[in-house]
Order: structure tokens, then C-alpha cells, then sequence
């Protein structure tokens, strides 16, 4: 591995994020101490770390500020540019206060200016780090692709490189009081079963998945629709425009439906019926042996 060939200078830029490990690692032994915990440089095993680059390391790791017992930390060092593909290497220390060795999984992980802003985030699998030994700091590089980052240039001091707790907690489903008391607990059960099934969202996805649709006695269209939020944030839908789509391809109805505004909580899918009335109807006799509903391409 190479990675290392990225620290080239004993300065750093950025600052410590942490947090308790309940938060990010189930089943640890925690410690009732409440003295101050040292960390010690651990390098990845498959590292071959020249004299020079070992002293930058150990000199960066002996500035660290001890942590509190039963903590993991992102202490962040500096951020570069990678000129070919504009992505930013972003220089951090994994460091954890714990008394056994550990390894994580995957993880949303947010770069934060001194503001407050995100200015980057992605999904990280923190296996490649290995197993992280107790007591340690282990340095490493986290590469923020473009598509991944939402200003123009990066943060130079004061910036920390968090963890999004919220992404470690296992996507469910949320209701709207109204539905909550009119469904059965075999239905919620039901309703539960098939977001579990779903495709797992990305990072910052937003969409809508249909699960029932019916022609109602009046001529209208009643569909129910997934509205699925991957962000780390409660989303906010005031409008949002639909098109209906039968097994022909064809298109059934279309129309933009307005809500006052309808909130999805962060991490969540929740259940909304839309009905399209009469006049929003393109095809009267439409084929729903297999239909999707979707947000019409602009």
C-alpha cells in the first residue's frame, strides 16, 4: 500500500471529532476509568513506512491530546488535491481509547469547515483500516471523490472530519400519525418487511418506490408510493410532481401534487398516498398488471 506517500509534512490543519463507541460498535468491554487515555502510533500491517515518513508520523502522533476512556476519534491532520481528478485526500488519525482491539464497518463520514458546514461526505468501509489496536492511532487517507463534494475548494484550518452516527442506524420505516392508527400491526409488519427489502440508499438519496396502486369508483387513481431519505437530515417535500406509467410504458397520468409541507426524518421511509383526479388522466384504459410511478425527467 502507498497510502503513506501522502503525509509528507509534520503540520496540522485540522481537528478532533469524537465520540462515545456505543455509537459506532456494538458488544465492546467499556472501561469504568476516568483517567485521560494516551494513544500510540499504530501503522496499517502492510506498510512499509520509510525512516523518514515513520518520524513525520510519530511526530504527529505524539501531539495528540489524550482521550477520554471508551472513545473513538477522527483527528484530522491536513487535506490535498489530487490534480488529476479533482478529489480530496483527506489526512486523518483513527484513534480509539478503548482497551481491546476493534475493527469498524462501513460509515457516512462528513468533512465540517470551522462554520459548520459540510462541505464533503461519503460512505467509508473502515475494514480497510484493519483492526484497530486498543489504545492506538492509526493514520490514513480518505478520499472524497467530486461527486462527493459540494464546494469549491477545501477547508485550510479548523475543519474536522466527522462521523454520521445517523448512518449506522438501520433504515426503517416511519408513519404519519394518520397512518399509524388506521393500519393493523400485521400491516405496519408488512409495510416494514418490504422497506427492508428495498435496495440500500446511498448516501444523500432521495426517491420514491410505488408499492400499491387502484382505480377508484369516481375515476380517479389512487398510488401509494415509498418516499425513501438517505440523508443524514430530515427532508422536506412541499411539491412534488408525479407521472404514472403502465405495463405498456405508456404514460397513464401526470400531475404535481402540493403538500403543506410533508417531512420524512433522516434515515427513514415513509408511506404517502397521491391521487390523481380525473382531468390528470392520459390513458383510460390503462394496463396495471405492472406500473411505476416516477418524478418526471426535466
Amino acid at each position: 500500500m502507498k497510502l503513506f506517500s501522502f503525509f509528507k509534512q509534520a503540520q496540522k490543519t485540522g481537528s478532533e471529532s469524537t465520540i462515545g463507541s456505543e455509537e459506532i460498535i456494538d458488544g465492546v468491554n467499556t472501561s469504568t476509568s476516568t483517567d485521560a487515555v494516551e494513544t500510540t502510533l499504530s501503522l496499517h500491517p502492510e506498510w512499509d513506512v520509510p525512516q523518514e515518513q515513520d518520524y513525520v508520523f510519530r511526530f504527529l502522533s505524539n501531539e495528540l491530546e489524550p482521550l477520554k476512556p471508551n472513545q473513538i476519534s477522527l483527528s484530522g491532520i491536513d487535506i490535498d488535491v489530487e490534480p488529476a481528478d479533482g478529489s480530496w485526500l483527506v489526512k486523518a488519525f483513527f484513534r480509539s481509547s478503548l482497551d481491546q482491539q476493534i475493527s469498524v464497518g462501513s460509515v457516512e463520514l462528513m468533512l465540517i469547515n470551522e462554520e459548520g458546514e459540510t462541505l464533503a461526505s461519503d460512505e467509508f468501509n473502515l475494514n480497510e483500516l484493519g483492526d484497530i489496536p486498543a489504545r492506538s492511532a492509526r493514520p490514513w487517507v480518505f478520499v472524497f471523490t467530486k461527486d462527493n463534494i459540494f464546494a469549491e475548494q477545501p477547508p485550510t484550518e479548523n475543519w474536522k472530519l466527522a462521523f454520521n452516527v445517523q448512518s449506522m442506524v438501520p433504515h426503517k420505516l416511519e408513519l404519519e400519525p394518520a397512518w399509524e392508527e388506521s393500519l393493523s400491526n400485521e400491516q405496519k409488519e408488512g409495510l416494514s418487511t418490504v422497506v427492508e427489502g428495498l435496495p440500500k440508499l446511498k448516501p444523500r438519496e432521495v426517491n420514491i418506490s410505488g408499492f400499491q396502486v387502484k382505480q377508484q369508483d369516481d375515476g380517479s387513481i389512487a398510488t401509494s408510493i415509498f418516499i425513501r431519505n438517505g440523508h443524514s437530515k430530515q427532508i422536506n417535500i412541499e411539491k412534488l410532481p408525479l407521472e404514472l406509467i403502465d405495463a405498456t410504458g405508456e404514460l397513464v397520468a401526470s400531475g404535481s401534487f402540493e403538500l403543506a409541507p410533508l417531512s420524512v426524518k433522516a434515515n427513514t421511509t415513509k408511506p404517502w398516498t397521491f391521487i390523481f383526479p380525473q382531468e390528470l388522466i392520459k390513458k383510460e384504459e390503462p394496463d396495471l398488471s405492472r406500473w411505476t410511478v416516477r418524478v418526471p425527467q426535466q
